[in-house]
């Protein structure tokens, strides 16, 4: 198995970039790119691209350029899309609803198979097609189903405790939408998705481009 460990997290974060792009190639019915016509898409350099897929072997041929459909299963592979994830969401608020009502997730193999919540009578907490179960019987769930990935949509004050269950309960990757430095151990993967923080970004742009 290829260890992908020194890989810069910034090549990484490029990776599901341009397998989106590839994806809408071949439903377009692209059979082959150049990474020069990769880099108009993506806005990335010819260059760039090119260095990005060499830390993983490299696909393209010179004089050919890249097949689509390989590339996009080769670094479908390479992000671990080739198989399927069993997930748990922690809140049933809003976002949680929202992240659980995404069909594309699934689409992509990631499961979500149970939701839980400290309130699960909430009637405001209803969600579709899915069961919300009290918070108490996640750690029981978690071990049962053998979770993969856990996510967390609560509020800042139960992301840390939520957090802590999903390590001592054995998930090794947490994403994590509440407003938290969250503190895990090193081999558990975090990722955060700070709404307001993107959104504060857009904010300073509008600001500075009134000013200009």
């Amino acid at each position: 198995m290829s260890n992908y460990s020194q890989v810069s997290i910034t090549v990484v974060r490029r990776l599901p970039i341009y397998h989106r792009y590839l994806g809408d190639l071949l439903r377009k019915g692209t059979n082959r790119i150049s990474s020069q016509e990769l880099s108009n898409l993506t806005g990335f350099t010819a260059s760039q691209i090119r260095q990005d897929l060499n830390n993983f072997g490299g696909f393209g041929q010179q004089g050919y350029g890249y097949n689509v459909q390989e590339l996009y299963d080769e670094i479908g592979k390479i992000l671990g899309l080739d198989r399927e994830y069993k997930v748990v969401v922690t809140g049933a608020g809003n976002l949680g609803h929202a992240v659980t009502s995404y069909r594309g997730f699934k689409e992509a193999g990631f499961n979500i198979i149970g939701v839980f919540s400290k309130n699960p009578d909430n009637p405001r907490y209803a969600m579709r097609n899915m069961e919300v179960k009290h918070f108490n019987g996640l750690e029981e769930f978690i071990k049962e189903n053998n979770i993969d990935i856990g996510i967390i949509t609560t509020s800042k004050d139960y992301a840390q405790e939520t957090a802590d269950l999903y390590v001592k309960c054995g998930i090794k990757a947490i994403w994590n939408f509440a407003t938290i430095d969250l503190v895990v151990p090193e081999d558990v993967a975090l990722e955060n998705v700070r709404l307001s923080e993107s959104l504060y970004t857009l904010s300073y742009y509008l600001k500075n481009k009134e000013e200009e």
